[in-house]
């Protein structure tokens, strides 16, 4: 069973988010890109999975401009056996990026697809559902524990819920978007990376997988939050219950 994983390029977690002059969106250039901390989740439990014998190859996918094949490298010198990229200057809103796994899935054939539940750039969390949707296949969304059954054919995902935990059985194939708390990725070691650097990365456009890329979305504007007030000391009790009810208006 072959098992495909969406990795993206994301401004790195630990870098200080600015927001263009314009206004039209977050400043990107000469900013550390990494892959998304869930999509990194998603490819160490697919590789999990194949180390424990119950799949044969794990393929890493990624769509956007050509910087994306960083990413895919160190999909590669994590331990995926090939990387396909997608190459577009376009901006990609969930909707198209699902349509092009489909395609994606319509010419290699895996038995799972694995996702991150959203990216940490967009926080859209769409994408897996909507590529379930289009193929027509079961999902696990926020997955905590996936186990897998090959002579049932079926994955059990062990999904967080604000009631606590919930159990879905999923008949393969099928989808599976990963949460935190599912496992801890792996490091890529030297020899792997520089491994990675020599291995062919497959290419497509979205017009030979026969996708239209358009979008339904139009991005108005990004602004930053508003910034936090200093905070103030207060003598007693009676002078917060006045601030709180007077220039807070919470009470």
């Amino acid at each position: 069973m072959k098992i495909m994983v969406a990795i993206k390029r994301v401004v790195d977690y630990a870098v200080k988010i600015r927001v263009k002059p314009d206004k039209s969106g977050v400043e990107t250039s000469n900013v550390k890109m990494s892959m998304n901390p869930f999509c990194e989740i998603g490819l160490e439990e697919a590789l999990r999975i194949k180390e424990s014998g119950l799949a044969s190859e794990v393929i890493a996918v990624s769509m956007g401009p050509s910087q994306c094949v960083d990413t895919l490298r160190t999909g590669l010198a994590m331990g995926a056996d090939r990387a396909i990229h997608v190459e577009s200057s376009a901006i990609l809103y969930p909707l198209s990026v699902a349509k092009l796994l489909k395609a994606l899935v319509d010419v290699e054939k895996p038995g799972l697809l694995i996702l991150g539940k959203q990216a940490i750039d967009d926080d859209c969390n769409q994408t897996g559902q909507m590529v379930a949707g289009l193929l027509n296949w079961p999902q696990g969304t926020f997955a905590s524990k996936v186990v897998l059954d090959k002579q049932r054919d079926v994955a059990t995902v062990e999904r967080e819920v604000d009631g606590g935990l919930e159990t879905l059985c999923l008949d393969l194939p099928a989808v599976i978007t990963t949460d935190l708390r599912l496992n801890q990725p792996r490091y890529a070691t030297l020899p792997n990376i520089m491994k990675a650097k020599s291995k062919v990365i497959k290419k497509f456009t979205p017009q030979e997988l026969n996708v239209d890329i358009k979008s339904d979305l139009e991005v108005v504007q990004v602004t930053e939050p508003p910034k936090r007030k200093a905070g103030v000391i207060v003598s007693s009790v009676d002078d917060l219950i006045d601030k709180l009810k007077n220039e807070a208006h919470v009470i």
